[in-house]
């Protein structure tokens, strides 16, 4: 049985095929009204575990699911910003983001580039 991966900070290396077995577990439990206040129900943590474990074959904890979701929630948070202005869309055959042009990208870039030195600097 394979060990999950840990990077230098001993943050556990997600794969695509984690993320494929993890994400419709998720779906098919937020479906079904399986979420509680914090998170999801025990049961959701537990056959999340077994269902990533079935399909890749990586031993996972509930602690590693809860860290997962937790930057799904992040990038979900910078999507739905991303798509609430009117430079960004969404394209449903790549199913990925979309962009007007090259210049509203770098725009976008180099906004969040001079952001994240300004709170470095003034943390």
């Amino acid at each position: 049985m394979d060990k999950v991966k840990k990077s230098g900070r001993g943050y556990t290396s997600w794969t695509d095929e984690m993320d494929e077995a993890l994400l419709p577990t998720f779906v098919e439990f937020y479906n079904k009204g399986d979420r509680a206040q914090n998170g999801w129900k025990p049961h959701v943590y537990t056959a999340a575990v077994k269902n990533v474990h079935d399909k890749s074959g990586v031993e996972i904890t509930k602690d590693n699911i809860i860290s997962r979701n937790k930057t799904f929630d992040k990038h979900y948070s910078i999507i739905s910003k991303m798509l609430a202005t009117s430079a960004f869309g969404w394209d449903w055959t790549r199913n990925r983001i979309s962009v007007n042009s090259d210049d509203v990208w770098d725009d976008y870039i180099n906004v969040k580039i001079v952001l994240e030195s300004y709170f470095l600097q003034n943390a």
